[in-house]
């Protein structure tokens, strides 16, 4: 759905669940969010009306009635552009404050680099600790993107700030080449042709950059 889309109709998920294993209900709550879904009272989770999200609170609800619980999925269409309007801002409050704490990750990676480089601290360590961060952000982006059914600016604005983030890193990576000596090096195999087969690659990578099951020891996601 683009910024100015609007849903053709509205998938509500009113669920029941036994009070205990409370690790039940944690599920249903992390699954429902991980999904983008919202809500608008408690126990009521909303999703735009698409065949995915039709399939997805299927399984959901098998789930629920497999726990011993109580279920209801209902297809709505609400004639009300004021309604609507609200289960839209809902959804865009959700992934704003998503976006706010993505922007708050990357600026932290901008003035961690930044520190670094005043520092002088041009280091093999700290490059592969830059591009793992930068791994990890470039992750959660796509998954917050994923579940943004109603975009508006701070989509764009997120995107610009992970294009500082990959500007910073490659230059950063480009100034420990040279501090290393090995700028020529670098430049060399980036102009060779990649083997398709990773037939190069060290152990324990894909041959398309730096690791990335290596959990970063200064900032977590």
């Amino acid at each position: 759905m683009d910024a100015d889309s609007r849903a053709s109709g509205w998938l509500l998920l009113l669920a029941q669940l036994p009070s205990t294993p409370s690790s039940s209900r944690v599920t249903l709550w992390r699954r429902l969010r991980a999904a983008g879904a919202t809500t608008m009272v408690n126990g009521a989770w909303v999703l735009p009306e698409t065949a995915h999200h039709a399939e997805f609170l299927q399984q959901l609800s098998e789930g629920i009635v497999r726990q011993g619980g109580t279920v209801f999925v209902l297809s709505t269409s609400i004639s009300s552009a004021e309604v609507n309007e609200t289960i839209v801002g809902r959804f865009r409050a959700d992934r704003g404050r998503e976006y706010d704490e993505f922007a708050e990750r990357c600026t932290a990676l901008l003035d961690e680099i930044d520190k670094e480089t005043r520092a002088g601290k041009h280091t093999f360590a700290e490059m592969e600790e830059n591009e793992q961060d930068l791994e990890k952000l470039v992750r959660w982006l796509a998954k917050i993107q994923s579940r943004d059914f109603f975009p508006d600016e701070r989509r764009q604005q997120s995107a610009a700030i992970m294009d500082q983030c990959r500007n910073a890193v490659e230059a950063f990576t480009q100034a420990v080449y040279a501090a290393e000596g090995i700028q020529e090096i670098a430049d060399s195999a980036a102009r060779e042709p990649a083997d398709p087969e990773g037939a190069d690659a060290a152990p324990g990578t894909d041959g398309g950059g730096p690791a990335s099951d290596r959990p970063a020891a200064r900032r977590n996601d």
